[in-house]
């Protein structure tokens, strides 16, 4: 599971996290911004107009109106992204990388114009009468470029049950059962049952309760929201200071917070920006090419999701962080192996009277490690011996979540008992599955929890964020199950969607965490693989060179290399191994 986290962080590091994403996701928007001549401003109005039904222009066809439409892409990208993608992004990022998501949005009001015009013009009308538009046309039919369509299709399937559905319940089951005590499994099955009930019911009823179970969130969250600002009040002026003072400069190190370069910020902002808005994935298209009203009046509509999402829910989740200062300070948490490091030598963050730095040069080396910058810094490799759970080694200095840990406890895995013996450590990674307890910066879901937990709410600011979290993730899964049975109906027809839909729900109520009964639930996401089921993809001579050129093998899979991996799942080596979506196409997604 290590190495599968390890990876996956690899992966990011070179998508989201690399130079080109940003410049590419950006460059994209402002091309089109010029292009078209502002319209995010232009247009801005008047989108107000036709979601309010004021303007509204019907089309020959459409299964929803515009402001179901609107609402249905909104709970798709309105979810987890505003609640715990900002907090990772002023983790990672420090408060600068707010202005980069506002950035990411503006431009991304355009982008989103664009796609969602274009994936209403080119939608079809399929057999069973059902609406079907988004990407996959409009790259078919106006790019000429089916192997792509195809690709892409495929691609948002294996989203939508990889993020749009098993996080959603994992994190609706833990929190459940974390805040309320109730039973993760029964939360699967409820949950599950709900979620047939509704998208078996095609867009129509997937728009109805969209349409109602924003604005019920968005009263929830923002309710609260307000109130901790309202408590803060004297810190919101220097909370925008601090996102625009050292927007060019990167974030300072302050608390225990270590700093953050100018290029963090920037990447990690627009990546967060992207995963809060969507606008240019390619996703929210789907739901608005089901609206009834013209192509272009959509895409007006659209440029509104980006601002609500970015600019107003994400600016206050940043607020109530910001305001609240509960992103410099350590909590009690559990350490994730992952964002745990084992470093040579004794650093120290304790600070002055007047907040500076006793040790400005540990902090300096620190922060130069974190940021990737050649440091001083080493990471240790060798035995850690521990007694009682304590650390006894001298000369280390243990970082979890960016951060000096504080108060470390080692516990045996799986009980609350402490760890005695020695640790394995290797460039700074322990390899034994012992369970890690102290005091560190946190991030995510969890730092929202920790601002709105500040002051009145006490406690109940945690059971808040997990209401929201609940609703925010629930609409996910939902609209996401509506983006894959389409993408499954551009590729294998209606017959197809059926199917899809019975794998999201099974996956959806399996991944509600039956690791305690050490039940795992796991998805193989294979590319093109000789089965009689593909054969029409893979006997087709056009479709079969085009998939050949994008795979580094040059060659389609065989079904025995798939039962590798279910057997691999199946065994013993997998143990460990849940909740996890493992993608075998011979290289084709990641070249």
């Amino acid at each position: 599971m290590d190495q599968f986290n390890e990876f996956l962080i690899l992966l990011d590091s070179n998508l989201s996290g690399s130079w080109w994403f940003p410049i590419l996701l950006v460059g994209t928007g402002i091309f089109f911004t010029i292009y078209l001549g502002f319209p995010q401003f232009k247009f801005f109005g008047k989108a107000w107009g036709l979601v309010s039904g004021k303007s509204t222009k019907s089309s020959s066809g459409g299964e929803t109106t515009g402001f179901e439409a609107l609402t249905t892409a909104m709970s798709g990208a309105v979810g987890t992204g505003n609640i715990g993608g900002v907090a990772l992004a002023i983790w990672t990022g420090g408060p600068a990388a707010i202005f980069w998501m506002w950035i990411t949005a503006i431009f991304g009001m355009t982008t989103k114009f664009v796609e969602v015009t274009l994936g209403h013009k080119y939608r079809t009308t399929l057999e069973d009468g059902s609406i079907s538009g988004g990407p996959m046309y409009y790259i078919e039919h106006a790019l000429n470029m089916k192997w792509v369509a195809i690709l892409f299709a495929f691609l948002m399937m294996i989203t939508a049950i990889g993020s749009g559905n098993m996080p959603q319940i994992n994190n609706i089951a833990l929190v459940m059962n974390t805040e309320f005590s109730v039973p993760k499994l029964f939360t699967g099955l409820f949950l599950g049952a709900l979620l047939w009930i509704i998208i078996i019911g095609g867009i129509k009823r997937i728009a109805s309760v969209a349409s109602k179970i924003i604005p019920i969130m968005g009263l929830i969250y923002f309710g609260g929201a307000l109130i901790v600002l309202a408590e803060n009040y004297n810190n919101i002026l220097p909370s925008f200071n601090a996102i625009f003072a050292q927007v060019f400069t990167g974030s300072a190190a302050v608390g225990g917070f270590l700093g953050a370069s100018f290029a963090m910020s920037l990447k990690y902002g627009v990546a967060r920006g992207l995963y809060s808005n969507e606008a240019g994935q390619g996703s929210s298209p789907i739901a608005h090419a089901s609206s009834k009203n013209k192509s272009i009046d959509q895409g007006v509509i659209s440029i509104l999701e980006p601002f609500i999402d970015t600019i107003v829910v994400c600016t206050v989740t940043a607020l109530v962080i910001l305001s609240s200062g509960v992103w410099t300070q350590k909590f009690d948490t559990n350490f994730s192996k992952t964002d745990m490091i084992i470093l040579e030598g004794i650093y120290s963050d304790e600070k002055n009277s007047d907040g500076s730095f006793i040790y400005p040069d540990d902090i300096d080396e620190l922060t130069n490690y974190v940021q990737s910058i050649d440091s001083d810094v080493n990471e240790f490799s060798g035995i850690v011996n521990v007694v009682d759970g304590k650390l006894i080694t001298e000369n280390i200095t243990v970082l979890h979540s960016r951060s000096i840990a504080e108060n470390i406890l080692v516990k045996v895995n799986g009980s609350n008992n402490p760890y005695n013996g020695e640790l394995n450590v290797l460039n700074g990674k322990v390899s034994e599955s012992a369970k890690f307890e102290g005091k560190s910066l946190v991030s995510s879901a969890e730092l929202t929890a920790k601002a709105f937990s500040q002051g009145l709410f006490g406690s109940f600011g945690g059971k808040l964020v997990a209401i929201a979290l609940l609703l925010f993730a629930f609409s996910t899964a939902i609209t996401w199950c509506y983006y894959g049975d389409r993408s499954t109906a551009y590729i294998f027809g209606e017959r197809g969607v059926i199917w899809y839909r019975n794998l999201y729900v099974l996956c959806f109520v399996l991944a509600a965490e039956f690791g305690h009964k050490n039940i795992r639930a796991n998805s193989i996401a294979p590319g093109l693989i000789k089965t009689d089921f593909a054969k029409g993809l893979w006997e087709n001579p056009e479709i079969l060179k085009s998939v050949l050129q994008t795979n580094p093998m040059r060659r389609i899979g065989e079904p025995d290399e798939i039962a590798g991996a279910a057997i691999m799942l199946s065994s013993k080596a997998g143990n460990y191994i849940n909740g996890q979506t493992i993608v075998i196409d011979g290289g084709t997604t990641v070249v």
